[in-house]
């Protein structure tokens, strides 16, 4: 028999993390493990070796933010936030920081081992894999002034290493490997969220924002905007 799929689930509020360790075992056959606090996350998440973390926001000694960007130090591994906001702003936090999903409370269980396979069916091993486990060099598109390796979730523009999250590489390596053609943001949404990703087109305009911040202008590239339709990645 295959080994059952690890869930760890970081959560304060204990009522609730034993109701959705009881559900994800006895309905979903996971395996689960509840930590109760920031610093207990980011031991067990080497410890245990989970296939995806539940973490809420509002954990306590760490908050679930800190514990995100942690962990996305080290390694690619599926997390989903949990909080009792539903804010736009919290949601691009979660997002910016690298988690793969968020869902606010109060939610169903079954909405909740939902997200858990959609986020699971969609994630790359490679991506799973600490930086330093992955094989070299197999995804990478490179421009004057810029260089994307989706193999090491690496950026280089200008000569200068840029820190991104995960999903903003994605999205710019999904851009740059196609110089020139359009994509909806609907496209890109379900191209590199997902097409089960509960968020809406803002979730591409804010990465899309992002981007741009970060890599500045170019005279042999851009990302633009088509008015009315989405983006694409131009040579100049």
């Amino acid at each position: 028999m295959a080994n059952r799929q690890k869930i760890m689930i970081a959560d304060t509020n204990e009522n609730l993390a034993e109701q959705i360790s009881l559900y994800l075992k006895s309905e979903c056959c996971y395996e689960t493990l509840i930590v109760r606090d920031g610093p207990e996350a980011l031991k067990q998440y080497v410890v245990f070796g989970p296939d995806l973390i539940l973490l809420d926001i509002a954990i306590s000694g760490l908050d679930g933010y800190q514990v995100c960007r942690k962990i996305r130090e080290h390694s690619r591994i599926p997390i989903i936030l949990l909080s009792s906001s539903n804010d736009v702003v919290d949601r691009v936090i979660g997002l910016e920081l690298g988690a793969d999903d968020f869902i606010g409370k109060p939610f169903d269980c079954k909405e909740l081992s939902a997200r858990i396979r959609a986020v699971l069916r969609r994630t790359d091993p490679e991506y799973v894999r600490p930086l330093s486990q992955r094989a070299e060099g197999k995804k990478a598109v490179q421009y004057p002034d810029l260089s994307v390796n989706l193999t090491n979730y690496t950026v280089t523009c200008r000569g200068v290493s840029v820190d991104m999250p995960p999903k903003e590489i994605e999205l710019l390596y999904f851009l740059a490997s196609s110089p020139g053609q359009v994509f909806t943001r609907e496209q890109l949404l379900n191209h590199i969220w997902g097409y089960d990703y509960a968020g809406d087109t803002r979730t591409v305009d804010v990465h899309i924002m992002r981007l741009r911040d970060k890599l500045g202008s170019s005279a042999h590239w851009s990302i633009g905007t088509v008015w009315g339709v989405g983006y694409r990645f131009t040579l100049t």
